[in-house]
């Protein structure tokens, strides 16, 4: 195990102590006792005006107490989410840095303190609680998110989460699915119809009920836009369905399926000079990018008294990824050959995915010295296969053929993973309480294969040996609750990330592995003030430290024969420290509760500072020789300095009609400059790869108008200013180069309750 950034044998003698203490206070419950549950995480917040909210400390079998959280209930936006525009989905969610590089909406980028938003995978991405990444170890990138209007609620925890859900930094984000449990009738039909900018159409629809027997809820939504740049077209379709069952008064059942189909053409990276010159333009025409997707999940729950409850989830997943185009340097166009009167070959990628876990965990009320005691406590296991094949010749045509004769590289991946996972809520008196946790881990990954063929057809093996680790984390966290409904907060916890597929590959001849490769490994550390009053004001502001250890990358080395041979290692380490905060206040209703119209105002900033400390890489001089440079100071790529969103609306009620409403919001965001590089380079590549990513400024404009408790419209104005801006230099695919972010565009959404 690493070295320990926290007083580990303080906090496993606490927790350790408190099971013990559990064990006996059990044996001598006081059957008078009564404790009522809360509703699983789909129903908390139900009947809330207010957009965001935090989560309760205890919801179904797990604990929230301590840690820096966030839900956000899809319902109460004011704003058209049919495009995932997680700017205003995510807006009263300070720190949030959100790669817009694809309008569509389809890949969301998302991180937090100084992570990389690629495809949001320093988050643990989950969907009704099971794991929805292609490996959530190996490769944890979200190539599919669900539509937005089939979500419930968005749960957000960040890196304290690490003892529930498992090795990352980010945290936990989960989507919460509609499953009916909300309606009150036996049937219950709702569409959702959209037309935007760019030939923008999304048609949903959902069909749902509620009975004594349980409840059920299916849905059908599809996409479909041309784009705001040339070549960017794209179509999805998304069908699910899950059904509840009362088994008894104290037993559920919940079964689940969705069926994703996504097809993207990928217009391609821009160089600087492109971008400033023509923003919608595309060099690349050919590029196309497609992601079957299928996940399964069953759920099973029982209460075991008033006090304890078990609940049993196995899910699945069996999902592909295909893409095809001309991969290469922005500055070498893609033209048709005059000798062959065609296109070059197109390179052809293809992962296949098939995962499989379970996750059963318990939790339990009593009473310990007179005051209310709770243990968290669970198990986990996952089986995991990635099937990757690349370098294939694809096709001299236009379209999305994603079909070959042939893959050089053919690799499988294979990961193997047990947890033991526990949380102890120690009242210490009736505001204050502590939270020890722990979590026991084993992951085993392997990879076998070939990267190539050489001259005389001979497979070309991959070099790599298995990775198998235990280690464990731990954490202390603690809430002390001050009067009228504040709290003070703050959280210590262990992270960890193993090594990723991309790492325990090498091709052979020109790259090695080092044989002591570490996982990264380090901590979140937070301290915070937060609360709400009535319907007027919620707020939470807090302090961080993200310490992020044994960053891998590449190094050059001469060998025996003085031959460069690039080396993956553990080349350095950064911190991230810095300051979150929301306020959500309507001064209106805090002078009158129950005023018909309100001036709503929120302000969601974070500052962040995100630095190396010793990083190390290589350089070649001008006489050719390579020279070892050390990065300590320099800031961290894709860390922005500042992120501000504030927003300022106003909202009334008729009063001959109460389910008569109106808010429009104005919302401002604005993000500092990044680098793109850990070397902080400033001026721009040639080819757009690196270089600074300038400050931006947007303006949305969103507003809702529901006529009766059947019908909405909603109307939003994203990029209002229409203003010009990037937020990512991509060094390869979908670009490589500038990804320029969407001009100004106009939804109008009607949805129809029935």
């Amino acid at each position: 195990m690493y070295s320990q950034p926290l007083p580990l044998r303080i906090i496993y003698t606490l927790f350790l102590c408190s099971l013990s203490l559990t064990l006996k206070a059990q044996s001598k419950q006081d059957t008078s006792l009564h404790m009522e549950y809360l509703s699983e995480i789909s129903l908390v917040g139900s009947g809330q005006q207010r957009d965001v909210m935090m989560l309760p400390e205890v919801v179904g079998t797990k604990i929230n107490a301590g840690k820096k959280n966030s839900l956000v209930i899809m319902d109460q936006l004011n704003t058209v989410v049919a495009n995932n525009s997680m700017r205003q989905i995510l807006a009263k969610v300070p720190g949030m840095h959100i790669w817009e590089s694809d309008g569509s909406g389809i890949q969301i980028g998302i991180a937090n303190r100084g992570l990389s938003p690629n495809r949001s995978w320093e988050f643990n991405i989950r969907q009704n609680g099971a794991d929805i990444a292609a490996d959530p170890y190996g490769y944890p990138e979200a190539y599919y998110n669900p539509p937005m209007q089939a979500i419930q609620r968005i749960q957000i925890t960040r890196g304290a989460g690490a003892l529930q859900y498992g090795p990352q930094f980010g945290g936990l984000i989960n989507y919460v699915m509609r499953d009916g449990s909300n309606l009150q009738k036996p049937f219950q039909a709702e569409t959702q119809q959209t037309l935007g900018s760019f030939g923008l159409y999304n048609g949903y629809v959902g069909l749902g009920g509620k009975g004594k027997a349980g409840h059920y809820y299916v849905f059908f939504d599809k996409r479909s836009a041309d784009g705001y740049r040339k070549n960017s077209a794209y179509n999805t379709e998304t069908l699910y369905g899950s059904a509840t069952y009362n088994l008894s008064k104290k037993a559920q059942i919940s079964v689940d399926y969705m069926r994703y189909n996504m097809l993207s053409q990928q217009p391609g990276g821009l160089t600087d000079a492109a971008f400033k010159q023509d923003i919608v333009q595309s060099l690349r025409a050919r590029n196309w990018f497609s992601t079957p997707w299928q996940t399964a999940n069953i759920k099973f729950e029982y209460n075991l008294s008033v006090r304890s409850r078990i609940q049993a989830q196995i899910f699945g997943m069996d999902a592909q990824r295909h893409s095809v185009g001309n991969t290469a340097s922005i500055l070498v166009p893609d033209t048709i050959n005059k000798a062959t009167g065609q296109y070059s070959t197109r390179d052809l990628a293809t992962d296949k995915y098939k995962n499989l876990g379970a996750e059963i965990s318990y939790i339990t009320h009593y009473v310990l010295l007179g005051k209310k005691q709770t243990l968290s406590a669970g198990v986990r296991l996952f089986e995991g296969k990635t099937e990757r094949f690349q370098k294939g010749m694809g096709s001299t045509g236009t379209d999305a053929n994603f079909t070959t004769n042939f893959f050089p590289t053919a690799l499988t991946f294979n990961t193997s993973n047990m947890a033991i996972f526990a949380e102890q809520v120690i009242r210490l008196s009736p505001r204050f309480i502590v939270i020890p946790g722990i979590r026991a881990e084993k992951i085993q990954s392997t990879v076998s294969g070939r990267t190539g063929i050489n001259l005389i057809g001979q497979e070309i093996p991959v070099i790599s040996a298995p990775q198998e680790r235990q280690f464990v984390l731990g954490g202390f966290s603690a809430e002390y609750h001050l009067k009228n409904g504040f709290e003070i907060y703050g959280n210590a916890t262990q992270n960890y990330r193993p090594i990723l597929f991309s790492d325990m590959q090498a091709a052979p001849g020109t790259e090695q592995i080092d044989p002591n490769l570490k996982d990264a490994n380090g901590y979140n550390n937070d301290l915070g003030f937060r609360g709400r009053s009535g319907n007027w004001l919620y707020f939470d502001a807090s302090v961080y430290v993200l310490q992020y250890n044994n960053r891998i990358g590449r190094i050059t080395r001469l060998d025996d024969q003085g031959k460069a041979i690039a080396i993956k290692t553990n080349v350095g380490n950064s911190t991230s420290k810095g300051f979150e905060a929301v306020v959500d206040i309507d001064l209106v209703k805090k002078m009158k509760k129950n005023s018909r119209w309100g001036l709503p105002i929120y302000i969601s900033y974070a500052h962040n500072q995100s630095l190396y400390g010793d990083y190390y890489i290589t350089t070649k001089n001008s006489g050719g020789q390579y020279d070892s440079m050390n990065l300590k100071g320099n800031a961290v790529e894709n860390a922005p300095e500042n992120i501000l969103r504030a927003g300022l609306g106003f909202q009334c009620a008729s009063q001959k009609n109460t389910q008569r409403k109106f808010i429009t919001q104005i919302q401002y965001s604005s993000v500092s400059a990044v680098f793109s590089d850990a070397n902080n380079t400033v001026v721009a590549s040639a080819n757009g790869t690196t270089g600074l990513i300038p400050a931006y400024r947007i303006w949305d404009w969103n507003s809702t108008l529901q006529i009766n408790k059947q019908i909405n419209v909603k109307l939003s104005v994203n990029n209002l200013t229409n203003a010009r801006y990037f937020t990512r230099r991509a060094g390869g695919y979908p670009g490589p180069g500038v990804m320029p972010s969407d001009g100004r565009s106009v939804l109008l959404s009607i949805g129809i309750t029935l």
